[in-house]
């Protein structure tokens, strides 16, 4: 997947919206403020939440490390070429999406959640 396609499928999940922060990185969230992927953190990548049992197993993949700053919340960052195949990544993309999804409270999720 390019970076466009990486764009394109988090902006078409529940409720995405996109901007820019810190100097040019582009932020994918949710309900206003709840990030679920980066691009762009450092230098061509792209972050992302994983699920908590999951994270180190991840990381021990190669050409995936723990994002900086974000490790502790169990996110992960790649450069590109990212080291996924589209289909995983889509897969991973819509997990962090829904793992930001079920923290928000109830009121919030409904329409969010897949």
């Amino acid at each position: 997947m390019t970076e466009a396609d990486v764009a394109h499928f988090c902006l078409g999940l529940p409720g995405a919206r996109e901007d820019y922060k810190w100097g040019g990185v582009r932020v994918f969230s949710v309900a206003g403020n709840k990030m679920f992927a980066l691009q762009n953190l450092r230098g061509e990548s792209l972050a992302f939440k994983v699920d908590q049992a999951l994270f180190l197993g991840h990381v021990d993949r190669p050409g995936i490390a723990p994002a900086p700053y974000l490790a502790r919340a169990h996110w992960i960052i790649m450069q590109t070429p990212y080291p996924l195949g589209a289909d995983e990544l889509k897969d991973l993309l819509q997990r962090s999406h829904q793992l930001v999804v079920s923290k928000l409270p109830k009121r919030l999720r409904v329409g969010l959640l897949l």
